[in-house]
């Protein structure tokens, strides 16, 4: 039995940087962009890359139900930075007609960070994964502003004035970061992914 079968949804954002971590960490990358598509993968990452662009997006590709379905059946998914919006239950700074999969119980910021000018890289350790902590590259970032109860934080900003914001979580089989680990070549968080999706298999 080969590496898990791990989808990058191919809408829109930093897809072919996603493909070519989860290459390099062993898992059978493909991408994703039809629901006879979405059938095959063991588990789906969502990129970072325009949160209201994706969310229209995924109903024109009729990709909206069948990966709600996935994620209540227990299929893992790991959001990064425009992921992570699409993954929690309630966006701030969003548009009114922006939809997500709800997957995390959370509540986020859009943009928190600022705009693209704005864009930073700062150390974020991460629970859970060792070789100490991440050089984390946020771009036009989320944060998180409050998680419910069964939403573990695994990641906080540790320095700066974005100091102690939460940048990082997971739910079961749910990961979600506000950063950008595919751009700087640490595959540390996405061996995490793999790892996570092998135990669902």
């Amino acid at each position: 039995m080969g590496g898990p079968v791990i989808g990058v949804l191919a809408l829109q954002g930093d897809v072919r940087e996603h493909v070519a971590a989860l290459t390099g960490v062993g898992a059978d990358a493909r991408t994703v962009r039809r629901p006879a598509e979405l059938d095959v993968v063991d588990g789906l990452v969502i990129p970072g890359g325009e949160s209201t662009t994706m969310s229209k997006l995924v109903d024109i590709f009729a990709l909206r139900a069948p990966i709600d379905k996935r994620i209540a059946d227990g299929m893992p998914v790991y959001g990064s930075c425009a992921g992570m919006i699409m993954l929690a239950t309630e966006v701030l700074d969003g548009r009114p007609d922006q939809q997500g999969f709800a997957g995390i119980a959370m509540t986020v910021r859009r943009n928190a960070f600022g705009r693209q000018v704005d864009s930073f890289e700062a150390p974020v350790e991460i629970t859970g994964v060792d070789g100490g902590p991440f050089h984390a590259v946020f771009i036009r970032a989320p944060w998180v502003e409050r998680v419910d109860a069964g939403v573990e934080v695994l990641g906080r900003v540790t320095g700066g004035p974005a100091v102690d914001r939460i940048v990082a979580v997971r739910r079961g089989n749910l990961l979600a970061t506000s950063f950008h680990p595919e751009l700087t070549g640490d595959l540390r968080l996405h061996r995490y992914f793999a790892d996570l999706v092998e135990a669902a298999r």
